[in-house]
């Protein structure tokens, strides 16, 4: 699912800025989190609170990723990428959701191991405790980091915010699954553990299918292209718009477009024209770069 945008003010050092704090704060509610979990859930044979507790050792990897291409996305333009590096983002992204696929496998096909040979020694009711503690911790996280996100306007920390509520849903799948296995049906703490290694699954396919589309020069949103459309054929002198092109770049655009204008106009005239088209395109979209070629009529 392609995230929206309206124009962000946020020179890039805010959203950086944003980006490593926001993650910092990932970073230590999921280690803290990770390491109580798979201990508790040792101590108290739960499959499910351990599948919960990698899970969240998936998030601190997610998080390191997040760090990594945060800091490399926001490099200036070089000869070797001449329209900067954007693209580290929708790269991390893939590398994330195929990650995330790999993880959910292995959780899944353990719980399913454990369902077909049930274990013998009961769920204590201490996971339960544990298992809602996380769930609170991790909804608290989501709606943190999906605030700050929106306000800089990144895919990439949004789909990270998101993470974490998929997070918070398995917590509470887990924590179902380890009432249900103390009240005496001790196979609902593997099913919840299973369901835990679909939802990883699902959550990395998402994030992957929807970086190789980028990766593979995705179109912007159909909003996001009619915005542009509209805005370029209301610029003064120009008659219309033909053949115009977008593709991703990250959580920016790059467009190509053709404008038709006075066939009597000088070339300094068509120019300023094109030039003005493209300034207003940027102020209002996250648009990295407009190629504009003219066309006399």
């Amino acid at each position: 699912m392609q995230q929206v945008f309206e124009h962000d003010d946020s020179p890039p050092e805010a959203r950086q800025q944003a980006a490593r704090k926001t993650t910092l704060v990932s970073v230590v509610v999921n280690l803290l989190l990770s390491i109580v979990q798979v201990l508790v859930g040792t101590l108290t044979s739960s499959a499910g609170l351990i599948a919960d507790g990698i899970h969240s050792l998936t998030d601190l990897a997610a998080d390191f990723i997040v760090l990594l291409a945060n800091r490399h996305s926001n490099k200036d333009a070089d000869e070797d990428h001449q329209y900067g590096h954007q693209r580290y983002e929708t790269a991390a992204s893939l590398f994330l959701g195929l990650s995330l696929v790999a993880v959910g496998t292995g959780i899944a096909w353990s719980a399913a191991i454990k369902i077909m040979h049930p274990q013998t020694a009961p769920v204590q009711f201490a996971a339960f405790y544990i298992a809602l503690f996380a769930l609170v911790a991790k909804e608290l996280l989501f709606r943190y980091m999906l605030m700050v996100a929106e306000r800089v306007r990144s895919s990439m920390l949004i789909a990270n915010a998101w993470h974490a509520r998929a997070d918070a849903a398995s917590s509470l799948v887990v924590a179902l699954g380890i009432l249900g296995s103390v009240l005496g049906h001790p196979a609902l703490d593997a099913v919840s553990a299973l369901i835990v290694g679909l939802m990883i699954c699902k959550t990395g396919a998402g994030f992957a299918w929807d970086a190789l589309h980028d990766l593979m020069d995705r179109a912007a949103s159909a909003e996001e292209y009619q915005r542009i459309s509209e805005i370029i054929a209301s610029t003064p002198g120009v008659l219309g718009v033909h053949d115009l092109r977008t593709r991703k770049m990250g959580d920016f655009i790059i467009v190509d477009v053709h404008i038709d204008v006075n066939a009597n106009a000088t070339v300094r005239q068509g120019h300023d024209i094109g030039l003005q088209a493209a300034n207003r395109v940027k102020a209002e979209l996250p648009v990295l770069d407009v190629m504009t070629h003219i066309d006399p009529v």
